[in-house]
């Protein structure tokens, strides 16, 4: 029976006037409804609180997403994919690529690299399993205007590849503020399963939070937006099977008083909702530095990587080449 049901209209509480409301709010699929926070589904749908908590349950019991075993967990963890960064210091870095089911973080400074990184993934994407690719599309959330479709015609012809194919393989979206951002987050879901979505880029993710929410007075509000926001992000890579990539910029700590007087934005909230935390730091001879600080499994340990026409690619230091 559970089979048979593929429209959120076939569940149980959910009639034609409802269902509309529904999608209206971006809730379009039973997994969609599935992965919801039911206070989510009061606010954004309109829905009375027992109707929401109705819809939810028979949203979870048709696609059992409610308890698991172990080995079950195991398993899932087995479909998940890797995205080749190209480069063979990055791969390793981050465990043989960029792994779908996860949030990857990227924190730098100006400059450091990470959207040069992030539009080099979006052309990946695309590739063949076979070259490291996931045979997707990728949607581009951009908070900065710093994605630039000439760069990426670049790397694609560089890299001997169909440029103008390329291009029509990256969604992308340009937000304004946060409300915006949070929005297209929203209808995220709905895109992804259409299009075939297989890396979700947030470039910045803190940008607008941090220029509209200023003042402590104002930070308890921005840090539990940010966190609902994040956490949807979590829920589109887990449910999706898909490879979440969001880049945040660092702040001075003045706490530091030996070693690195710079920290990632965001707090405590952003530290743990992110799978992997890598920092971007430039180097010398035009170099650039890619350090692991936080991951539940891979090890503290950083690479060096360079920017060149294909987007990013390996490289060392002269007194390393030299050896």
């Amino acid at each position: 029976m559970a089979e048979e049901i593929v429209n959120i209209q076939d569940l149980n509480g959910v009639g034609p006037v409802t269902a509309g409301k529904l999608r209206d709010a971006g809730y379009d699929s039973i997994a969609s409804l599935a992965i919801a926070p039911i206070r989510e589904l009061i606010e954004k749908a309109g829905l009375e609180n027992s109707v929401a908590l109705k819809i939810s349950r028979a949203a979870r019991e048709t696609i059992q997403t409610d308890f698991v075993t172990a080995k079950q967990l195991y398993e899932r963890r087995l479909n998940l994919q890797r995205l080749s960064f190209a480069s063979t210091n990055l791969d390793k870095l981050l465990g043989n690529g960029l792994e779908t089911q996860a949030i990857t973080e990227f924190v730098g400074e100006f400059g450091a690299g990470k959207s040069q990184i992030c539009m080099k993934l979006s052309v990946n994407v695309q590739l063949p399993f076979k070259d490291g690719g996931l045979e997707g599309k990728a949607l581009f959330i951009d908070t900065e205007g710093t994605f630039a479709a000439q760069r990426v015609y670049q790397m694609a012809q560089a890299m001997g590849l169909d440029a103008d194919k390329i291009l029509d393989g990256i969604i992308y979206s340009r937000v304004y503020n946060s409300d915006h951002q949070i929005l297209t987050v929203d209808h995220a879901f709905k895109i992804c399963q259409e299009e075939n979505i297989k890396l979700l880029v947030v470039d910045s993710i803190l940008s607008h939070f941090r220029g509209e929410y200023i003042g402590r007075e104002s930070l308890s509000e921005r840090q539990q937006r940010l966190n609902s926001h994040l956490h949807k992000l979590l829920r589109i890579a887990q449910a999706l099977n898909l490879a979440v990539v969001i880049t945040n910029q660092v702040q001075a700590n003045p706490q530091a008083f030996f070693g690195d007087p710079t920290r990632p934005a965001g707090g405590n909230i952003l530290a743990h909702a992110s799978t992997h935390r890598v920092m971007l730091k430039k180097a010398s001879q035009g170099l650039r530095v890619a350090k692991i600080i936080d991951s539940p499994y891979l090890p503290e340990s950083e690479t060096y990587f360079q920017i060149t026409a294909k987007g990013v690619e390996d490289a060392a230091p002269k007194s390393r080449r030299d050896e």
